[in-house]
């Protein structure tokens, strides 16, 4: 039987033309994430490690593999934002990763409008169907099992505003595949797409 899987560890490589790791927890939700420096300039970046973590109260956060921009503007100002990435807007959010210095806006990189926010100083990314207005609550610099610090800081926010473009609405209820979010799949550059044909319903039992 153990010749049908291919064990690895991960210490001592996987052995495979391209790291597996992203693409077997996966796929997964991108974290647009929008923040301002302390000087105000704009920054927008998507991390694909990024999820939610807690119901009450509502809290999100992502991982930075290294100190970024991102990590070191929240710090600074104490919040920042979370716009959902959809098929319509794919092409604009990849544009937003793009390696550039801390000066460079990348909103008006990435050809998209920036928005205020209520309660945070980063703008939202007007052109997403649902943003979130996060308040910083942790950074947390990751360690290994040894204790070891790693090059990777852990970033959660209380969401303390949540826009939903009404349309998304049906009866009240929010419809996820209605807007299009896409997801990382892994892999040098897959993603995959919500749709409705792939929707199926389990309820909790008892």
């Amino acid at each position: 039987m153990s010749d049908d899987f291919h064990y690895y560890e991960p210490s001592a490589g996987h052995g495979l033309p391209h790291d597996p790791f992203n693409a077997l927890v996966a796929p997964r939700p991108i974290g647009w994430i929008s923040s301002v420096a302390a000087d105000g300039t704009r920054n927008l970046a998507p991390y694909s490690f990024f999820n939610a973590f807690n119901y009450t109260p509502p809290i999100v956060g992502f991982a930075s593999v290294g100190y970024k921009h991102s990590v070191a503007n929240i710090e600074a100002t104490g919040g920042f934002g979370w716009n959902l990435a959809t098929r319509p807007l794919a092409e604009a959010m990849n544009e937003s990763c793009r390696p550039v210095e801390a000066e460079v806006d990348e909103f008006e990189l990435a050809g998209l409008t920036p928005t205020p926010s209520r309660h945070i100083a980063a703008p939202r990314v007007a052109e997403s169907p649902v943003s979130f207005e996060c308040r910083l609550s942790q950074i947390l610099r990751l360690t290994g099992a040894d204790g070891e610090a790693t090059n990777s800081w852990m970033v959660f926010g209380e969401v303390v505003g949540v826009y939903i473009a009404r349309h998304l609405l049906v009866d009240g209820i929010y419809d996820t595949a209605a807007a299009e979010p896409i997801l990382r799949a892994g892999g040098p550059a897959d993603y995959f797409e919500v749709s409705p044909n792939h929707r199926f319903q389990m309820h909790r039992p008892g």
